[in-house]
């Protein structure tokens, strides 16, 4: 048969790795199957923007006219299956069958939803899709009282949009610290301080026994027995990967569908990327699995210069960003093994960076409001170039001469 990619999601990862085939020289068939109804679009503002004006035209990643242009098939609204390896098929539902010569699975993360009492009353929600979107707006309104369980990015976004919103809002984290698995102590300790200066009333170490409600939501219990009041509850703790089609297929699994350094899954012709794959990265020197949108779209335009002839190994540097009221957090790199931090200009001024290290190595920066500085990290990560102390004390325009291998003033 004439080549053909088949393309399973229409998140950031599918619809870039669709049109990025195209641009790469990728002449089969590109066809792009994606359960939701939507254009594909940006994710990030439906925890913000989005809930304070329903116009989602401004949230497509591109138009209909970049697909047809790209010649890309769309098949909207149409849910995946079953792939069947051996014969290179892929099964629709209601049955029928597709074809292909190579597949990719960006079937992206489903939002984690506790074991807890009352989790499906009537105003508990999540948040990744549109429709969850739109379902969140349309409840917001006439609620008074919100309680955002989760402590993370989404949470913390969640709970500045509805602050902004007049709503009173209660965020409960079950770490000591918010933001914990994303950000040094320091950036933890600013973000919250001015997050609870703009009204909401943040609570860590806070574990949850129950959502209570009447067929609605109408409160939640903490372990320690505490009753917050709620007339809606959004649930913001965290993403596991969609693996149901790779699993049934046979594709090896770990912590995501893995993937070798050309994001080609166990089984011969299907390829995985973005928040469903797991990788090998050098920097972290570990297996990870990112869900950002930096790594939906760079593996996206990775494994389309795979398919068209290409092949190189992935080596991205990582990085994310995270609006918060009047904070823009950046960070460049991952901090696993952090043992020594190093601070660049001034939290008073909610203007600073953290370093963090491994000895001498450089790990990670974490930027509040200091996006040239997020810039200049990304580019010392890349190069790998470990600053000092004392590189770091001389400012952002001495770390991007040293980045770019000019030392000194």
């Amino acid at each position: 048969m004439e080549d053909r990619c088949i393309i399973v999601g229409g998140g950031h990862a599918g619809s870039q790795a669709a049109v990025s085939l195209r641009q790469e020289g990728y002449e089969g068939e590109i066809v792009l199957v994606d359960d939701e109804g939507e254009l594909p679009y940006h994710k990030p503002p439906l925890s913000k923007s989005y809930l304070k004006s329903d116009d989602a035209s401004s949230l497509m990643l591109r138009p209909q006219a970049a697909y047809d242009n790209a010649g890309v098939i769309r098949m909207a609204g149409v849910r995946a299956e079953r792939i069947l390896p051996s014969q290179r098929r892929l099964q629709l539902a209601g049955g029928s069958m597709l074809d292909w010569t190579s597949l990719v699975l960006a079937t992206g993360a489903r939002a984690r939803i506790p074991a807890l009492p009352g989790v499906a009353l009537d105003g508990v929600f999540t948040l990744r899709r549109m429709d969850d979107a739109r379902r969140i707006r349309a409840a917001i309104g006439t609620a008074g009282r919100v309680v955002i369980v989760g402590g993370g990015f989404i949470g913390m976004e969640m709970a500045h949009s509805c602050v902004g919103l007049g709503k009173a809002t209660t965020l409960v984290e079950a770490a000591p610290r918010i933001l914990a698995r994303s950000v040094a102590p320091a950036v933890s300790a600013h973000m919250e301080a001015r997050s609870r200066a703009a009204g909401i009333d943040i609570r860590t170490d806070v574990q949850l026994a129950a959502i209570e409600g009447d067929g609605r939501v109408r409160a939640i219990v903490t372990a320690s027995g505490d009753r917050l009041e709620a007339d809606m509850v959004i649930l913001g703790i965290g993403a596991a990967p969609d693996v149901a089609l790779a699993a049934e297929a046979g594709l090896a699994l770990d912590n995501g569908i893995a993937v070798d350094g050309h994001l080609h899954t166990s089984v011969a012709g299907i390829y995985a990327i973005g928040d469903c794959a797991s990788f090998e990265d050098r920097r972290a020197g570990r297996r990870i699995r990112l869900e950002s949108v930096q790594n939906a779209t760079s593996q996206a335009r990775h494994v389309a210069r795979v398919l068209a002839g290409k092949p190189q190994p992935y080596d991205e540097v990582a990085w994310f960003w995270s609006d918060q009221g009047d904070m823009k957090l950046q960070t460049a790199g991952l901090a696993f093994e952090a043992n020594r931090w190093v601070v660049s200009g001034k939290a008073e001024e909610n203007a600073f960076s953290v370093y963090h290290f491994d000895g001498a190595r450089l790990l990670a920066v974490d930027s509040v409001n200091r996006p040239a500085e997020h810039m200049v990290a990304r580019n010392l990560l890349a190069a790998g170039i470990d600053p000092s102390e004392d590189d770091i004390a001389a400012g952002p325009q001495h770390l991007k001469r040293l980045a770019a291998g000019r030392s000194g003033g």
